[in-house]
């Protein structure tokens, strides 16, 4: 045990050590992890908490998926160019928020839980459609199994994005608060990339840690989570600065990474302003802020505009010689390249690429000849010339 830690450390590593369920345990380990004293002594048994909570956490899941067996479940399919979840506690406004953009018809109440299972809506911007997911409303412990919360935040691991929405005319932090525990609980990480750690496992050779002075601790425990892991022989590429605790999320394969803004809704309500600059002041750094009154449509357009930009898509068209661009375009990934439109258009077009030509905003002049791995932008037209 580390020396100087705090009565609610003590506390915590009492309630752990009588914990009879799974949620139990996790929300003691959580705790003890939040009161730990935070300096080099303590690094160990920081990674160690956050070890056995990602443990628990799929432990849980499995529990969860076992007693789930064949009983009900959400699924939701993926249509347009991306699927961007709407994501808040009961009653913040996100059935008239989804019917405001996508027009689907959607029962709407002044009441919690009028919503009980995920409602999709296409949303057409720029050319585009992008599918929105309403989920039903999350509520503390979700992650834990409370309200569906397991089969509920599964719909949101799968989802491209996420969009958070919160009631501008309640505690916007304490909102905000609530998710981001459940989100974390469940192994949903917001606005963050999975540390660069490349790990090819490999037949034979035992362990190799190429980069190892990026490595922020002893490599003693790196090779210990390796061997919990059960991985005995695999070439590892270090590419950045990282500590312990950061190598261990990169072994963590259920850990998936989203986007994510919050829209700020009701923000004609008596109050909202107060929220609105509270909500700034605490997570402008992290998160993109829209405020938002969806039942008035006030500030649509730019909700819109930014959910696009949430979705990491853009738009290409494609032309043959001497017609007029195709409509409508093609969704893309942001930073994709020539060679992944001519892809998309046809295999044979990528087998017999020989040059394109294009148009728009990732060239110099008009119609200017690139090679397969020109990076386009939003907007570009794509004329392709085969061998």
């Amino acid at each position: 045990m580390p020396t100087n830690v705090t009565a609610e450390y003590l506390a915590a590593e009492e309630e752990y050590r009588n914990a009879k369920t799974i949620p139990e345990k996790i929300r003691a380990l959580e705790k003890m992890y939040a009161t730990v004293p935070k300096h080099k002594g303590t690094e160990k048994l920081r990674l160690q908490i956050k070890r056995r909570l990602a443990e628990l956490r799929r432990e849980f899941e499995k529990q969860q998926s076992l007693r789930k067996g064949g009983g009900y479940s959400f699924s939701v399919k993926k249509e347009g160019a991306a699927q961007i979840v709407l994501v808040g506690l009961p009653n913040v406004g996100k059935s008239t928020i989804l019917k405001a953009l996508t027009g689907v018809d959607v029962e709407i109440e002044e009441y919690a839980f009028t919503t009980v299972e995920p409602v999709p809506g296409m949303l057409t911007y720029k050319d585009i459609q992008l599918q929105l997911v309403e989920v039903p409303g999350l509520i503390e412990g979700a992650s834990l199994g409370k309200g569906m919360g397991t089969q509920l935040l599964g719909v949101i691991r799968n989802a491209d994005a996420i969009a958070i929405i919160v009631d501008l005319s309640n505690d916007p932090i304490k909102q905000m608060k609530i998710l981001l525990r459940e989100f974390e609980r469940a192994g949903i990480k917001v606005n963050k990339r999975r540390p660069n750690v490349e790990i090819k496992r490999t037949p034979s050779g035992g362990i190799i840690i190429n980069g190892q002075d990026w490595i922020k601790g002893e490599i003693s425990e790196v090779m210990k989570m390796l061997r919990e892991e059960r991985i005995h022989s695999a070439e590892i590429t270090v590419k950045e600065p990282i500590t312990l605790e950061d190598f261990a999320e990169a072994l963590d394969e259920s850990l998936v990474y989203k986007k994510a803004i919050i829209i700020a809704n009701k923000g004609d309500a008596p109050g909202s302003r107060e929220n609105y600059e509270r909500l700034i002041q605490r997570y402008n750094d992290k998160f993109k802020i829209i405020p938002l009154s969806a039942a008035k449509r006030i500030n649509l357009e730019k909700l819109k505009e930014e959910l696009y930009e949430l979705a990491d898509v853009m738009r290409v068209f494609t032309k043959s010689p001497g017609e007029d661009p195709a409509y409508p375009p093609i969704a893309m990934k942001r930073g994709s390249t020539v060679i992944d439109v001519a892809k998309r258009i046809h295999k044979d077009f990528a087998k017999n690429f020989k040059y394109a030509r294009v148009w728009g905003k990732s060239v110099k002049f008009p119609g200017q000849r690139v090679g397969a791995d020109h990076v386009l932008e939003d907007g570009d037209i794509v004329e392709i010339h085969t061998k």
